[in-house]
């Protein structure tokens, strides 16, 4: 009969073994998946094709980021597409409005450009923080909030577009192109944005006392409370940093079409929370990390660049798929802290 002493070292040491295995499965998928990728399609692995899902995997992973510490700390946000249709609406009609000149007065394009990127990110927090107090403050569960402003954002832009398009300025698009069409040393500008909020996230959780606040809030709310944490504020700070999230991926998504319509953005909630759980996030809160949230994004873009390469199945599936992936992840996380 072995000693106690020895069965509880034995049982860490397969519970950590565990967390290893947990943290690489969406590593492994990814490389299993590039693998069939290439098997099935030789256009696949080109530096084009590479580039071309990073890029559109940049907006949904920024989202995703955000995202991370909402769910970590307990939360959801189920508004994060609409919210990103109506910023991209006002900021367009802002910049119009400025383009064609306030009181007689005019701006230059650069003045234009940068009033409307700091309005998309004021936008963002602001929304963030609304949702945070009605969260702590109201005390209402973050899935109503949330499920209410969705429909509240995107029907605002209905309203302000009249149920069209706002389109922006062709002299400011073609401006605000570069921001989206660029590149850096061959890389596009949207993935350079997508890895810099990546890292600054991942430094975040893990290196600050909020990083740790918010995994102790998703792990044990009240026990967070006996700790002396600030529970309500770092509640608000994680819509706020969602917000803020999805204020970047908007600026960096409307120079793509130049326009924002009562579809922009429909479901990216999903892609989002989809992107957090496949890269190893617990539903229930308390445990997760940005690098799987970034793999996990990549798998799923991966995923719908196979689908269009590929005649598998529909393109036209691709959500039904990320619909699938969320609850088999859901299933298997039965019981996980």
């Amino acid at each position: 009969m072995q000693p106690a002493h020895t069965e509880t070292a034995q049982s860490s040491q397969m519970v950590r073994f565990a967390r290893r295995l947990h943290g690489v499965g969406p590593f492994a998928g990814l490389i299993a998946l590039c693998i069939a990728g290439m098997l099935l399609n030789r256009d696949f692995a080109t530096l084009a094709n590479l580039m071309n899902v990073l890029t559109r995997t940049s907006f949904i992973g920024i989202i995703a980021v955000g995202m991370t510490f909402v769910i970590i700390s307990g939360g959801i946000d189920l508004s994060v597409g609409s919210m990103a249709a109506l910023i991209s609406g006002v900021m367009i009609w802002l910049m119009n409005g400025l383009a064609n000149g306030i009181g007689g007065h005019t701006f230059a394009p650069l003045a234009i450009l940068a009033i409307g990127i700091v309005s998309a990110l004021l936008l963002g927090a602001l929304f963030g923080c609304s949702h945070g107090l009605l969260i702590t403050k109201g005390r209402i569960e973050p899935f109503i909030v949330t499920l209410g402003t969705l429909g509240i954002f995107r029907a605002v832009l209905t309203w302000l577009a009249d149920g069209g398009a706002l389109t922006l300025n062709d002299t400011l698009a073609n401006f605000y192109g570069p921001v989206y069409y660029a590149s850096l040393f061959g890389v596009p500008v949207p993935i350079w944005v997508f890895l810099a909020i990546a890292a600054a996230g991942a430094l975040i959780l893990n290196r600050t006392p909020f990083g740790r606040h918010v995994q102790a809030i998703g792990s044990n709310e009240q026990v967070a409370r006996y700790a002396a944490i600030q529970v309500d504020r770092v509640k608000i700070a994680t819509y706020a940093l969602t917000g803020v999230c999805v204020g970047i991926a908007t600026v960096l998504y409307v120079p793509r079409l130049g326009s924002a319509t009562p579809t922009t953005g429909l479901l990216w909630e999903l892609e989002a929370i989809a992107a957090v759980v496949v890269g190893g996030t617990a539903l229930k809160g308390g445990e997760g990390r940005v690098i799987g949230t970034v793999v996990g994004a990549i798998l799923l873009s991966t995923i719908a660049n196979i689908l269009n390469l590929t005649s598998i199945i529909s393109v036209y599936l691709n959500a039904a798929v990320q619909g699938v992936v969320i609850i088999v992840v859901a299933f298997l996380q039965r019981g996980r802290r």
